[in-house]
């Protein structure tokens, strides 16, 4: 027991320092990176998937750590949890990634990313104040601990993607991987 409390204080002390780091990059680094009007696909339908892939998110790494799919190709997503802090899984360019950090940063700040949970009354406080307290987007998964969820998306360009988790500093350490597009 007492080498798992280590362990985990360790751990939180890292990702504490990674929040911290990611802070001040942002800040040095403003707000929007571009992206914006990049076509990297389209909410896709049950009823035209084509291919299942599991995803399993770990700190701080994907299994599989890359995927390689077809343009045109519609996929179900099957992404779990089973790490022990809060990750992302999110369909974009390496550009919208980048213009995506922010938003995450400020989810920190304001307590709505707490390292192991989503504080959704934060969220809620949060939505209230500045228009917006969680992210809704359907390329994208915000998943606590042990929880899993589903995207289904239709790869219809052939624009360079990767899979990411945008929590501040996973993405800096390595969470994230390419999805190879072929015709």
């Amino acid at each position: 027991m007492r080498n798992h409390s280590i362990k985990s204080a360790f751990t939180l002390s890292v990702i504490t320092l990674a929040f911290t780091l990611a802070a001040t990059q942002l800040q040095a680094a403003g707000n929007h990176a571009g992206g914006h009007g990049t076509k990297i696909g389209d909410p896709g339908k049950a009823t035209e998937v084509t291919r299942t892939v599991n995803i399993s998110m770990k700190d701080n790494f994907f299994e599989p750590d890359g995927l390689s799919l077809k343009e045109g190709e519609t996929v179900r997503f099957i992404v779990k949890n089973m790490g022990e802090f809060v990750h992302e899984f999110t369909i974009a360019t390496a550009a919208m990634h980048k213009e995506h950090a922010p938003e995450m940063m400020m989810m920190v700040e304001h307590g709505v990313l707490e390292p192991d949970r989503i504080n959704r009354e934060a969220a809620k406080a949060m939505q209230a104040t500045m228009g917006h307290g969680m992210h809704d987007e359907a390329n994208s998964l915000l998943l606590e601990p042990g929880k899993s969820g589903e995207i289904i998306w239709r790869f219809s360009s052939h624009a360079k993607l990767e899979f990411a988790c945008n929590v501040p500093g996973h993405y800096d350490a390595g969470m994230m991987g390419e999805i190879k597009l072929t015709h």
